[in-house]
């Protein structure tokens, strides 16, 4: 039996957006022709997209659940692409299957987990990059405690009500994290509906 795609209409409509800032970014790491991980890839979507896009990176797709890991298997088969990878298990609290990356991308996870994930994703980031390594996450944040959009403050509620420890964070809180785990926010990138790239890189 056939798994059939599944395509999220965000990531469809966010794709090219996070694409065209993934282009600068990852310029780097293109260059080396590294190794890219991908945490909490969801639908395995963004992660065919991108793979098309950087074909001089590899593309190491991971995802918590079992059943997000069968949706991405379904777009690697699809994607026929020889530098995307087959998804891995791997959840931020736990120890992680992948030694070393060049670059580590999170999309839309901060928001939808408990905190402490967050904590583990940037220790987990810390162990993973080389020296000249970046982390890139993109979702909805907060600005010194800014929501930037009503919107977004209603999604704050709506998240709060489904699970006390989800939430948007604020950025200056993630920094922080960041920062106790050696690394630093370079680039605050404003994004379509109110969303932001936070781009980190070594001290």
């Amino acid at each position: 039996m056939t798994t059939s795609l599944v395509i999220p209409p965000a990531s469809q409509r966010n794709a090219d957006p996070i694409r065209t800032q993934l282009d600068r970014i990852l310029a780097p790491a293109r260059a080396r022709k590294g190794l890219v991980l991908e945490i909490a890839a969801g639908s395995g979507y963004h992660a065919a997209v991108f793979a098309g896009a950087f074909p001089e990176l590899t593309w190491q797709p991971t995802d918590a659940d079992a059943g997000a890991r069968e949706n991405i298997t379904a777009h690697v088969a699809a994607a026929g692409l020889a530098n995307l990878k087959a998804p891995l298990a791997l959840d931020v609290e736990a120890p992680w299957p992948v030694a070393r990356a060049d670059a580590i991308l999170c999309v839309n996870m901060i928001h939808i987990s408990p905190w402490t994930a967050t904590l583990a994703l940037f220790a987990g980031a810390a162990k993973v990059l080389g020296d000249d390594g970046v982390l890139v996450t993109y979702g909805p944040y907060s600005i010194d405690g800014d929501y930037l959009a009503p919107s977004n403050l209603d999604f704050d509620a709506s998240l709060k009500s489904r699970n006390p420890a989800w939430g948007i964070r604020d950025v200056s809180a993630v920094a922080g994290v960041a920062a106790d785990n050696g690394l630093v926010l370079r680039e605050t990138i404003h994004m379509p509906a109110n969303n932001l790239i936070l781009f980190f890189a070594r001290a």
